[in-house]
């Protein structure tokens, strides 16, 4: 196995998690001058946003409300970071 780098995550109970990535895969997907940090959280971001889309838009049934509101409030939070909505970066809208 290649060189890790390490990264930490704090939830808002004080728990945390490390998790290994390949050492300079970060710096790859950052852009000149933007913190490694910067870029993992907005992976992260990205990907809870893209997980509530597909659990309210591409699940068979009814969607609990409160699904349906995080779902909203991910997308929201998604194009307040990004400055695009969250249909427009998967490429379609619902």
């Amino acid at each position: 196995m290649g060189e890790t780098e390490t990264y930490t995550i704090t939830g808002p109970d004080g728990d945390e998690e490390s998790f290994e990535l390949p050492a300079g895969l970060v710096d790859v997907l950052s852009e000149q001058g933007e913190q490694g940090t910067r870029v993992v959280s907005d992976v992260v971001v990205q990907a809870m946003a893209q997980q509530a889309h597909v659990i309210v838009h591409h699940s068979e049934g009814d969607v609990p409300e409160d699904i349906a509101e995080m779902n909203d409030t991910a997308a929201e939070l998604f194009e307040e970071r990004f400055g695009q909505s969250l249909e427009d970066a998967l490429g379609h809208s619902h």
